[in-house]
């Protein structure tokens, strides 16, 4: 079972930046798709940044693009989002999801960890 734990979150002033990491406590993640989601109060989850298996493909949402970077390295269990140029908007829960499948669409991820909370100050 893929069993996804995220950490790095935190607060931060509006322009700082921060690094999230997901990381599989059960199966391996270098097989899987993985992606990046996150919920605002209020509001429904969305899409953030997607990287295929291998990370020779990535996605992002147009709203994070020049800003928010997805990278893995295959030989590792670790998928990481570098955050930059933060802004309070970007104050969500934000989870990891694997899939089978490279996807936008969070039906298409059947394993989700249990978030980690990010809070970008004015």
């Amino acid at each position: 079972q893929v069993q996804l734990v995220e950490s790095g979150g935190g607060l931060v002033q509006g322009g700082g930046s921060l690094r999230l990491s997901c990381t599989s406590s059960g199966r391996t993640l270098s097989t899987y798709n993985v992606g990046w989601f996150r919920q605002a109060p209020g509001r429904e989850r969305e899409f953030v940044a997607a990287i295929n298996w291998s990370g020779s493909i990535t996605t992002y949402a147009d709203s994070v693009k020049r800003r928010f970077t997805i990278s893995r390295h295959n030989s590792e269990n670790t998928v990481w989002l570098q955050m930059s140029s933060l802004k309070p908007e970007d104050t969500a829960d934000y989870y990891c999801a694997a899939s089978t499948v490279m996807s936008t669409s969070g039906v298409q991820y059947h394993y989700w960890g249990q978030g980690t909370q990010v809070t970008v100050s004015p």
